[in-house]
């Protein structure tokens, strides 16, 4: 039995190849049926994502070149093309990396969260497949369990490392309250979207998007039962907004720090919270010498994000460890699962033993035999039996010069040495 983790990631291939090897969702069931039917692969999931593509395999031996071949032909790529970018892990650093992989230790971003529901979906996704056996499926619960020990117990995912996270943490600090706030996002590309985002999942029910076009707009806003407006309807809003976070690719200003004022006034001077990531500046600089605003640029943004970037690696260590404790565990589990079919044949055999000596003593004592007698006889013959086969193969062992399995011998039937004389 051997466990792979084969793939690609963001540290080993361009994108350009991540977007070749990648499994859309409706792939990923046949895909993985296919793995196991054209590959030695018993078990298998397949984990990808925009940063990796990744199969998990559990086999009788390792055949790491196998799979790379069907990986390769799978997305019509060339062996030598995958192989330059690919990497294999087998067995315990197998099981050490989906391990890392589940806790963020191997994303772009330290400690990011999402991966872990990744792997999960994976999972479910290999179970509906039909490819999950108890091996795998073992081996994912202790990641599952591992992700978790490192989430709950260092401060790995604690601290905001994008800077549309950052701003929303920020705004977070300044109001008690969120879900009373209402903000005005403006822009609608891929920044503002993960703020939107974020903002959402922290309870900010009234968000305003406002865009140069209002299709763009809209298409944000559907998604998070917002509003769209255009740039030229911000006035109108900007009084209302406890938040304002901009991201556009204006070459000027869309705000000015009259516009604030009149807005400040309106607001009888409750305070605004104003973000500007855009480079150049949608916010004019001069809006932070305002009383009750409080305005941050994309660099103080950058000094949050490389602080807390900090704080992650000096987490990641004892994340290191936690990991390192979740393989060795489960190792050990697996090793002791590796136990389990000697013992039950050794227990039937034994059981073999015990009911031929026992109907054996049976009929002695239908013929009317003496049963202390009997019973001497069958704890006799019980004894020779199950000592019989052991007593052979350690002489076999002895006369091979094998004193190393005589050792093992006394210590798997727990004798003492010295035991015979006394």
């Amino acid at each position: 039995m051997a466990f792979i983790a084969l793939g690609i990631n963001h540290k080993t291939a361009s994108v350009a190849v991540r977007e070749r090897v990648a499994f859309t969702p409706g792939q990923m069931v046949e895909a993985l049926q296919l793995l196991c039917r054209l590959t030695a692969s018993r078990e298998a999931a397949i984990l990808s994502t925009c940063n990796r593509s990744e199969l998990y395999l559990e086999l009788e031996h390792p055949q790491a070149e196998d799979v790379l071949a069907w990986l390769a032909d799978y997305h019509r790529l060339s062996l030598d093309e995958l192989r330059r970018s690919a990497y294999v892990h087998e067995d315990e650093d197998a099981v050490r990396h989906m391990m890392r992989v589940a806790a963020g230790l191997d994303s772009m971003v330290l400690g990011e969260p999402q991966i872990l529901g990744q792997m999960k979906s994976a999972y479910a996704v290999a179970r509906e497949a039909g490819t999950i056996g108890p091996m795998l499926g073992r081996l994912f619960q202790a990641t599952f369990s591992t992700a978790k020990t490192v989430r709950t117990d260092t401060a790995i995912g604690e601290n905001p490392v994008s800077v549309a996270f950052a701003a929303v943490s920020l705004a977070k600090q300044i109001f008690a309250d969120l879900h009373r706030s209402q903000a005005l996002l403006i822009g609608a590309g891929e920044t503002i979207t993960l703020v939107a985002r974020h903002l959402h999942e922290q309870g900010v029910k009234r968000i305003v998007v406002a865009n140069r076009t209002l299709e763009r707009a809209s298409l944000l806003a559907q998604e998070l039962g917002a509003e769209a407006i255009l740039l030229a309807d911000m006035p109108e809003y900007l009084a209302k907004s406890d938040i304002v976070i901009s991201s556009t690719a204006s070459q000027l200003p869309i705000l000015g720090k009259g516009a604030v004022e009149t807005a400040l006034k309106q607001r009888r001077h409750k305070p605004m919270f104003m973000v500007d990531i855009a480079v150049p500046r949608d916010i004019e600089p001069e809006v932070g010498e305002l009383e009750d605003v409080y305005l941050y640029s994309v660099d103080d943004l950058h000094e949050v994000v490389a602080e807390n970037l900090k704080s992650r690696q000096g987490a990641a260590q004892a994340a290191e460890e936690l990991v390192g404790e979740g393989v060795h565990e489960f190792m050990v589990r697996l090793r002791e699962l590796a136990a389990v079919d000697v013992l039950r044949a050794y227990r039937q055999q034994a059981e073999r033993l015990r009911d031929e000596e026992l109907q054996k003593a049976q009929r002695l004592l239908a013929n009317g035999g003496d049963a202390a007698d009997i019973l001497a006889q069958l704890a006799r013959g019980l004894t020779n039996k199950l000592l019989h086969a052991p007593s052979v193969q350690m002489k076999k062992l002895s006369a091979e010069g094998r004193i190393d399995a005589l050792a093992l011998a006394q210590e798997l039937f727990a004798l003492e040495e010295g035991s015979e004389k006394r």
